[in-house]
This record gives structure tokens, C-alpha cells and sequence, in this order.
């Protein structure tokens, strides 16, 4: 799997462009809509966006990228489509509100993908793995030596607690791409990371 990743907004998110079949995908989104649009043209038909969560950083090149390409998908867990549009889901003047996005879906089908539950982040985040290519895309539940912050609404340290150990049980050479800071793998995680020694 060849992967392009882009450290999109002011927050640096890493939005990973993908392609499977020809098709194209984007996780997490968070600004730079225009570049993100031509990652996937580039990569191969601009198909869906992945969401691991809907945290305003992760969110901001939706809008941009579903006017480009307005039959693309929206894959979101449901317990997480709230998250969305909630009013303190903002940060003025980079992320002001979002609209929710159009054709939301909670799954979708793409070769060798499995959609792990790991919310603790946020209620509803999820990790998106693909076990023959060992990737992992973690979103904000697993960071390089950190976790995601729970104090936020809707996050809950002792729910990350058990998402991360579902996480641990992952072969060791899996690479992790998070949604912030570098990439890592599950053995260096599981060496360094505090989180995880629990």
C-alpha cells in the first residue's frame, strides 16, 4: 500500500491518502482541502473519507473536498456522528463550524480493511487496520509515546484504557500512523509508551 501523508491545518493533523483497487481514500481530512483533493486524484479515483474521529481538526477539509467530489462518502461511526456539529466542536477562526457532511456511512467496503472500535478519545473514534500490509491508522486513540486527551467532552481515560489494549494486541511490526506526530509501530509502543505499560 502506498500511502501519501499530508500534515494538513494548524494543528498539524496527518491526513493519509491511500489507493486500493484504484480507488482513492483520505483519513481524517483536517484542513487543505485543495491539497488533499489532489493527493487523491493523483493516487486514483477519489472514492470516501475515513474518519477515525470528528474533532473540528480532523473535520475542516470535508466541506472542500465533497464539493470536488460530490458523490463522496463520509464513513463515521454512529455513536460518533454528534461529535460533528456540536457547538463547542470549534476553533475560531481556523475551524469555525462545519457542516455536516452529505452520504454518511458507518462502513464501507474495502479490501482487507477491518474498522476497530476505540473510542475514549471521543465516544465513537475508531482505528482503521489493514492486517496484510500491517498499517494501522490510530487517529488521536494511539500517539508516538502519547495518547489522545480524554478532558475534552465526551472523552474518558478508562475507556482509551481498554481501546489500547485491544490496540496492543496487534503484531508488533505493525506500522501506526497516528493524527499527530511521526509515525511509530506497535513494538516501539508497546517498549516506550507509557499508556501502554499500564
Amino acid at each position: 500500500m502506498k500511502i501519501k501523508i499530508l500534515e494538513v491545518g494548524a494543528f498539524g493533523v496527518n491526513c493519509s491518502v491511500f489507493a486500493i483497487d484504484g480507488k482513492s481514500y483520505a483519513v481524517d481530512p483536517g484542513a487543505e482541502a485543495d491539497a488533499v483533493a489532489d493527493a487523491m486524484t493523483a493516487a486514483g479515483v477519489p472514492t470516501a473519507i475515513l474518519l477515525t474521529h470528528a474533532h473540528f481538526d480532523h473535520i475542516g477539509g470535508i466541506a472542500g473536498l465533497q464539493k470536488r467530489f460530490p458523490e463522496m462518502k463520509v464513513v463515521i461511526s454512529d455513536s460518533e456522528v454528534p461529535v460533528l456539529t456540536h457547538p463547542m466542536n470549534v476553533y475560531p477562526p481556523d475551524y469555525p463550524a462545519a457542516p455536516k457532511p452529505a452520504n454518511i456511512v458507518n462502513a464501507i467496503d474495502i479490501a482487507g480493511l477491518e474498522i476497530i472500535p476505540t473510542p475514549g478519545h471521543t465516544p465513537g473514534g475508531v482505528s482503521y487496520y489493514f492486517a496484510a500490509d500491517k498499517m494501522l491508522f490510530s487517529g488521536d486513540t494511539l500517539l508516538c509515546g502519547s495518547v489522545g486527551r480524554t478532558d475534552l467532552p465526551g472523552g474518558d481515560m478508562e475507556v482509551l484504557m481498554k481501546s489500547l489494549a485491544k490496540l496492543k494486541t496487534l503484531p508488533p511490526d505493525t506500522k501506526v500512523i497516528p493524527g499527530h506526530g511521526p509515525s511509530t509501530t506497535i513494538a516501539a509502543e508497546l517498549k516506550s509508551n507509557p499508556f501502554l505499560n499500564r
